[in-house]
């Protein structure tokens, strides 16, 4: 199978590949598509993934890998994190120009740093939370753990002195490590960044993924103090480079080039026996079931441990299984309580019940939702029990017991009853450009996140002037069809128009629309279609999530971009943009604005910091720029000075509702430490005005420049506030004020 504007010379006769996406996790920069001797995973070979985790590992580690084993039973989605960091690693190293004998000690210090987490107590390791600083001192003896383990199975000093270093902070400020700066080994200082990185983009029980932007910032935030700052800067050219494909060639290199004796000379003990696989416990039919049950569905083990946790738990709670499989079980996750509204204890819970006593129980409880709000459910808890009367584990299912309709079941109430497209049975543009506003406003009045998707065939008009018309429509049908498979309660797929489409996907952070993305353009590439001679199409992709200060406008404008991005990098590819919401209040605060109201001007003026070099802060300003549609009046040296119009996000339906044209004047210096260890910083001086204000409109006109305030420090991810209250009414009040507390400091004084 091959790209249809391929010629018929360049068919490769092998199927086309790929690492599992646990471990490919799609970049914002250019992927390039999998070459035909890619590594195969386990859902080409039929194999579980963690099959072709042990194979890999096995390569790198040779007689070792036992450890990394002992980690994988231990606390399996730590051992992920560690396989993803050694390849992002060695994909770095090979990029940056290392020796093999320097980029060998990178993978083995990546794959092994955290194996002392072996040793942590359930109650730390399984914790559902952020950690306490009595905990975070157990988690710091486990890292002294690695060392010692492997101290007894290595004499490479390179080795252990970088696992030993990894967690020290580049300015010395974290205790119980002497190397500080550049005294900490390279290696270590860049599994350092490569490892804060993965967290920040991969789901946890207590926060979700960060946009890969997001995760930039925060590392540049970081530079000088916990990062090295010239590895950061070197880092995100790296990584919006592209690292799909360099991660691809990192794993071939493993499995095919690396030999044993290259491999085991690091070690000094015999290989272990062949490991024994536990059967695969879901079958297909049961996989599909639980992905597209509305209900929320549990599998807890007899150790109390979470096998399963199925989309419908995940739009309930606003937890991703990633963040809870492998935890133990606790009714705090769900913060369920009794029917008098009392935190539910172990004793008392449900699924705990069915386990001990192999009884099934249904009870009536309210637990929190996503937004904290307090959501009555149905539990019940069924065991799972053999012939014989041995207990497997539980079954809990969740039912939304709610009278309230949420966002969910509104669009699935209004999906049956909208007009459709007629070729391809999907939502047409109308019904979109209906229901884009109504997300916005669910963000801006409840704080859900949503993020939107949008793709394009690549080279249609090729395959309509190549095979006709027809195939061109059996194209669109494949597309259709894929998206619909990917689709989950509560998501909007339409038809924007000739060959795009639009995914609306519903309570999802941009990291987790990435991933459906990536596989939505695999299962594409991989669909022969008949009208074309058994060849395929592929599609681009762009990606991007709601942030504080969007319009139905900017946001499909930016998902827009990423899609040409996508186009302009060589097409077959997912491109993400926007920082995403992590955290941030939605709904737009008037309390700024109290003491303008008596004025006769609505003009703010601040000063922003931003984390970003401002080479890269001028690119995302010209996202703002364009996704804003503003027209650029002057440019002078720094100065930058710009006319936007804004809109009510909700679409009021006021006739008077017109849109408010601000003047934006954009001063841009760069902040430049003392010294070199922490990296430069963007500052930009902003102004901004109406360029007409009616005494009527004045509290629209300030609401409306909080929107575009707000947008614009979350295009530049804005670290630091300074207002400066130059407006003439806060000076004199505050000139009042003063003068009233001088006249009462003598009375004081007699009292």
């Amino acid at each position: 199978m091959t790209d249809i504007a391929a010629p018929a010379s360049a068919i490769p006769e092998t199927d086309v590949t790929s690492l599992p996406s646990e471990l490919m996790k799609p970049s914002e920069a250019a992927a390039q598509a999998p070459s035909a001797d890619a590594v195969p995973s386990g859902r080409e070979t039929g194999e579980p993934d963690f099959v072709h985790y042990e194979r890999l590992v096995a390569a790198r580690l040779g007689v070792s890998a036992g450890l990394f084993a002992a980690l994988r039973v231990r606390h399996l989605p730590t051992a992920i994190h560690s396989l993803r960091v050694a390849l992002l690693c060695s994909a770095w190293a090979k990029w940056r120009g290392m020796t093999e004998q320097e980029r060998d000690e990178l993978e083995v210090a990546a794959l092994l740093h955290d194996v002392g987490l072996i040793g942590l107590p359930d109650q730390i390791l399984l914790k559902p939370g952020p950690l306490t600083p009595e905990e975070i001192l157990y988690v710091d003896r486990a890292r002294l753990m690695s060392v010692e383990i492997l101290r007894h199975v290595t004499d490479n000093e390179n080795i252990l002195r970088i696992v030993g270093n990894v967690p020290a902070w580049y300015d010395a400020t974290r205790a119980g490590y002497s190397a500080w700066g550049r005294a900490i080994p390279e290696a270590a200082r860049m599994i350092a960044v490569a490892e804060a990185f993965d967290a920040m983009t991969t789901d946890h029980l207590y926060r979700p993924a960060m946009s890969v932007e997001r995760a930039f910032a925060e590392l540049y935030h970081g530079a000088g103090r916990q990062f090295d700052p010239d590895l950061v800067e070197e880092f995100v050219r790296f990584y919006r480079s592209g690292v799909d494909a360099a991660k691809q060639d990192v794993a071939r290199r493993w499995l095919t080039d690396l030999d044993a004796e290259s491999v085991n000379h690091l070690w000094r003990w015999v290989s272990p026996s062949q490991t024994i696989l536990p059967p695969e416990m879901e079958t297909v039919f049961q996989h599909r079931l639980l992905q597209n049950m509305r209900d929320g569905v549990i599998f807890v083990d007899t150790q109390e441990l979470i096998l399963q946790w199925n989309p419908g738990a995940e739009r309930l709670s606003g937890i991703m299984a990633e963040a809870v499989r492998s935890r133990k079980w606790s009714p705090t996750i769900l913060g369920l309580r009794s029917e008098r509204g009392e935190p539910l204890t172990e004793q008392d819970c449900p699924v705990l019940t069915a386990l001990r006593c192999g009884a099934q129980v249904l009870r009536r409880l309210s637990m929190q939702g996503r937004n904290q709000e307090k959501v009555p459910v149905d539990l019940h808890a069924v065991p799972v029990v053999l012939q014989d009367g041995t207990i497997l584990g539980a079954v809990a299912i969740i039912h939304d017991a709610s009278p309230e309709i949420n966002l969910e079941q509104r669009l699935e109430y209004f999906r049956e009853r909208v007009t459709r497209d007629p070729l391809t049975d999907l939502a047409n543009r109308a019904e979109f450009d209906r229901m884009l506003p109504l997300f916005v406003e669910q963000y801006q009045r409840r704080g859900i996140p949503f993020s939107l998707i949008i793709c394009d065939l690549d080279r249609f008009k090729q395959v309509n002037d190549t095979y006709g018309h027809q195939a061109g429509d059996d194209a669109l049908r494949t597309l259709a069809g894929v998206l619909r498979r990917y689709s989950r309660s509560g998501d909007l797929v339409a038809r924007y128009g000739g060959e795009e489409f639009v995914m609306l996907c519903a309570a999802c952070d941009i990291a987790t629309a990435t991933r459906r993305a990536e596989e939505m353009r695999e299962a594409l590439a991989r669909t022969p279609l008949a009208r074309l001679n058994g060849r395929v199409v592929t599609a681009s992709f762009g990606v991007t999530e709601v942030q504080p200060g969007d319009t139905p406008e900017t946001i499909l404008r930016r998902a827009d971009r990423a899609l040409l991005m996508a186009k302009a990098n060589g097409r077959n590819m997912v491109i993400q943009l926007g920082v995403g919401n992590h955290g941030e209040t939605a709904p737009v605060s008037a309390k700024r604005w109290w003491w303008r109201a008596a004025s006769t001007e609505v003009v703010v003026e601040e000063t922003l910091i931003s984390p970003f070099p401002l080479a890269l802060a001028v690119e995302k300003l010209h996202g703002f720029i364009a996704d804003h549609q503003a027209r650029i009046l002057k440019v002078q040296g720094n100065r930058l000075e710009m006319e936007i119009e804004v809109r009510n996000p909700l679409r009021s339906r006021r006739r008077s509702d017109r849109p408010v044209c601000f003047e934006m004047v954009v001063v841009m210096n760069e902040d430049k430490p003392a010294t070199g260890d922490t990296p430069a910083r963007s500052c930009f001086r902003v102004r901004v005005a109406p360029k007409s204000t009616r005494e009527r409109r004045r509290r629209e006109i300030a609401a409306r420049l909080e929107e575009l305030l707000t947008s614009f420090r979350s295009y530049l991810a804005i670290s630091e506030v300074q207002p400066h209250h130059s407006n003439p009414v806060w000076l004199r009040l505050r000139s009042m004020l003063q003068k009233s507390l001088s006249q009462l400091m003598p009375r004081f004084r007699l009292l």
